[in-house]
């Protein structure tokens, strides 16, 4: 996995590059997706640095129902009332691509179970 200097997703917090920003506040920034994997496909990160959910702590709690409430949100604004799926990759053998939490919020099609 990178090293944090290496974070994009820092990079979009300090807007150094350009995203498609659809949820900021003081906690946290929503934004598409550049690959998405479904016709929905954003990305929701929170602005203190953590780098995998392995290593969130008991302090983090507010911070991550924060992330879930904006989840929820975003989902009924962006149409996903019908469904939707969250996904957190933690590690790389997780899948986890970025060294910086992150949940995906998918939707727009069906998904099976379990994910291929």
């Amino acid at each position: 996995m990178p090293m944090l200097a290496d974070n994009i997703f820092l990079k979009i917090i300090d807007k150094s590059i350009p995203a498609k920003i659809v949820h900021e506040d003081d906690l946290c920034l929503a934004f598409h997706d550049i690959g998405p994997k479904a016709p929905v496909h954003v990305l929701l990160i929170p602005k203190k640095v953590i780098r995998t959910h392995a290593d969130i702590t008991p302090d983090d709690a507010v911070l991550l129902g924060h992330l879930h409430v904006v989840a929820a949100r975003l989902a009924a604004q962006l149409g996903l009332a019908d469904g939707y799926r969250l996904v957190v990759n933690c590690g790389d053998r997780g899948g986890q691509t970025v060294p910086h939490l992150h949940m995906h919020l998918l939707g727009g099609r069906d998904f099976g179970w379990p994910p291929g």
